[in-house]
């Protein structure tokens, strides 16, 4: 393989992820609407589209390997195909969210849906946004943009707080909300942790600019669901 053709491929993996991205991003609204709505048919739509997401990691993870292992590649070519590689990685974790948001969904079924929900798709908009913003700039190699799309993280974790204490008081008032206001904690719970996935993003472009693995989001204080129950969220 010549250098130039080792370059396309490399354009070609990141056109991949980029295209990777954009279905994510159809999901993560898709399953916030199909909640919001009770439209339980986008929910397993959701849920049925991981499987294409999951084969595109997988595509993108083992074309990444052979070039890594045939082509031998310099410093700044393997920082790109490592950090495509885990780029892939987070994003189909964040897929399993939105496919976990699906499955809350459909366990809520048809049931008369507590309060209003409007919290949750504002959360959903925020994580889109950064997840959006974050792969144009691994596109543009931006790690300005990454450090500062990072520190939105700080939002979502705001959203959730407060989407915790609506529920909890609706709970304290009539507990027969328990188990959906479960549900719901786990829903919302899920686009914390995918706000979480678009900080590891933005770390990975900037370890692909600079070589350094930094930890952009340290002393962070999690509040868990209402109850431990296993609903299997991912």
């Amino acid at each position: 393989m010549t250098r130039e053709t080792f370059g396309k491929e490399i354009i070609r993996l990141e056109s991949d992820l980029m295209a990777m991205s954009h279905l994510v991003l159809e999901a993560i609204d898709l399953a916030i609407r199909a909640l919001k709505h009770r439209d339980l048919e986008g929910s397993k739509t959701v849920i049925h589209r991981d499987q294409e997401v999951n084969r595109r990691r997988h595509d993108i993870e083992i074309d990444c390997l052979k070039l890594i292992a045939t082509q031998q590649p310099m410093a700044s070519d393997l920082r790109s195909l490592s950090a495509t590689m885990a780029i892939a990685g987070e994003l189909e974790r964040i897929h399993d969210y939105a496919k976990g948001i699906g499955k809350i969904s459909l366990l809520i079924g048809d049931e008369q849906m507590m309060g209003p929900l409007h919290e949750l798709p504002e959360m959903a908009k925020i994580v889109c946004n950064m997840l959006k913003r974050a792969m144009i700039a691994y596109s543009r190699r931006d790690i300005e943009a990454a450090r500062q799309i990072s520190k939105e993280d700080d939002q979502v974790d705001a959203t959730y707080q407060r989407i915790y204490h609506d529920i909890f008081s609706q709970i304290l008032e009539d507990s027969k909300w328990l188990h959906q206001g479960n549900y719901l904690m786990w829903a919302a719970h899920n686009l914390e942790r995918a706000a979480d996935r678009v900080t590891n993003i933005c770390e990975r472009i900037i370890y692909l600019e600079t070589g350094l693995l930094v930890e952009l989001d340290q002393d962070k204080t999690v509040v868990f669901p209402l109850t431990g129950e296993a609903i299997n969220p991912e």
